[in-house]
C-alpha cells in the first residue's frame, strides 16, 4: 500500500494548478487520469481580464489575472518549455456606440490599466475594420498543451501519474481523514473531472451543466496579422500563418465531437471579418464544464470531509485555475475561508 497526501483525478488546468500547489508545499501525490476530458486542450488558452461583450471585469478579475500571469510564468522555468506568448487582444468595433461604450469604460479606474484609450489601426489589411479597433493591454496566451504534456512527464519520472480511468466505487472511507482507493492511502481525494464530473457519483448533482465549444483553425498567409482579434468571435494568430478561430457555444450537445453546424457558423463570421483566402486546416471540439450562475464550483463534501472539488472554471478557465486552485489549497490545509460565491455548498441541497 502506498500512501500520498492526496490523489488528485483529472489533469487538465485545474488538475494541474493544484498539483502545483502540492508541489511548490511539498505534499506527496499521486494523478490519475485517462486524459478523456478534451476542454483544457481545446481552450485557445487567452488570459483577457475584461468581458468585452460588456467591457467589465469578470469576477475577482484583477487579482486572477496577476496570478495567473506570475503562476504561468514560474511553471514555464520550471518545466523549461516556451510557453507564454505576449499577444494584444484588439478588440473590432461594430458600430459607433461600441466604441464610444469602449472610451467610457477606458476612463474607469478598474479599466483604465487594461483599456488603451487610443484607437488601433494597424490591426490587418485584410480586415474590415472600418471603425478601426481598441487595444486591451497586458494579455497573453498559454500554449496550454505544451504544459500540460511537460507536466504529465514530470510526473511520469516521478512515479506520480497513473494513465488510467478512476473507479469512484472503489473507494474505502477509512476515517475522516484517510481514504484507500485500490493500493493508495491518502489523506484526500481531490476531483477537478472538468465535465466527467457527471459521471462521479459523489458530486453529480451539482448544477455543472457544459457548454459545447468549437474552434476551426485556418492557413491564412494574407492575413499577416500579429495581434488576437475579437469581435463576436476570436481571431487568435498561431505563429506560421496558422490563425484559431472560435470558439462557438452549444448547450445542448455533450460531446467533443466536431459537427458541420458549428464549422458553417464559424465560416459565416470569419468571412463576414477578412477578405482574403484562408483553408480550414483543423476543427476541435470539447465540453466547457460551466455552471448556471458562471462560478466555479469549489470546495469539500460536506458527508465525507476527506472529497474536495475544483471544477466549473467555464470560459476563463486559463485565469483562474491558479487563483482557484490557491484558495482551495489554503482551505484544504490552513482552514482558510472559501469565497461563498465559488463554495459548492451554495448548493445545499444537492449532496
Amino acid at each position: 500500500m502506498k500512501e500520498v497526501d492526496y490523489i488528485v483525478v483529472g489533469f487538465g488546468l485545474a488538475g494541474m494548478a493544484f498539483c502545483e500547489q502540492l508541489e511548490r508545499n511539498g505534499h506527496s501525490f499521486v494523478v490519475i487520469d485517462k486524459q478523456t476530458e478534451a476542454a483544457s486542450r481545446v481552450a485557445a488558452g487567452l488570459i483577457n481580464p475584461v468581458i468585452l461583450k460588456r467591457y467589465t471585469m469578470p469576477w475577482q478579475g484583477e487579482e486572477q489575472f496577476d496570478l495567473a500571469k506570475a503562476f504561468f510564468k514560474r511553471l514555464q522555468n520550471r518545466l523549461e518549455v516556451e510557453a507564454i506568448q505576449e499577444i494584444p487582444v484588439y478588440k473590432l468595433f461594430a458600430s459607433v456606440e461600441d466604441q464610444n461604450n469602449w472610451f467610457e469604460a477606458s476612463d474607469k479606474p478598474v479599466l483604465s490599466r487594461f483599456l488603451d484609450a487610443t484607437l488601433k489601426t494597424d490591426v490587418s489589411s485584410a480586415v474590415d475594420a472600418r471603425l478601426h479597433c481598441g487595444e486591451v493591454k497586458e494579455t497573453i496566451r498559454i500554449h496550454l498543451s505544451k504544459l500540460l504534456d511537460a507536466y504529465r512527464v514530470k510526473l511520469q519520472e516521478k512515479g506520480r501519474y497513473l494513465n488510467e480511468s478512476f473507479e469512484h466505487d472503489a473507494l474505502v472511507f477509512d476515517s475522516e481523514s484517510a481514504i484507500t482507493y485500490q493500493t493508495l492511502k491518502a489523506k484526500r481525494i481531490l476531483f477537478a473531472e472538468g465535465f466527467g464530473i457527471k459521471k462521479n457519483p459523489f458530486f453529480n448533482k451539482l448544477p455543472l451543466v457544459g457548454n459545447k465549444g468549437e474552434y476551426i483553425t485556418i492557413a491564412a498567409p494574407d492575413l499577416q496579422m500579429t495581434k488576437a482579434l475579437k469581435s463576436s468571435f476570436f481571431i487568435i494568430p498561431l505563429g506560421d500563418d496558422l490563425y484559431k478561430v472560435g470558439a462557438t457555444f452549444n448547450w445542448l450537445e455533450k460531446d467533443c465531437i466536431p459537427t458541420s453546424a458549428a464549422r458553417e457558423e464559424l465560416v459565416q463570421k470569419l468571412e463576414a471579418v477578412i477578405n482574403c483566402d484562408y483553408k480550414i486546416m483543423d476543427q476541435e471540439a470539447a465540453v466547457r464544464p460551466t455552471t448556471g450562475d458562471r462560478r466555479p464550483l469549489l470546495g469539500v463534501h460536506p458527508e465525507y470531509p476527506q472529497l474536495a472539488l475544483l471544477n466549473g472554471l467555464g470560459t476563463r478557465g486559463t485565469m483562474m485555475a491558479p487563483y482557484l486552485a490557491e484558495q482551495l489549497y489554503k482551505h484544504l490545509e490552513y482552514n482558510e475561508p472559501l469565497d461563498s460565491d465559488a463554495q459548492i455548498l451554495r448548493f445545499p441541497k444537492k449532496f
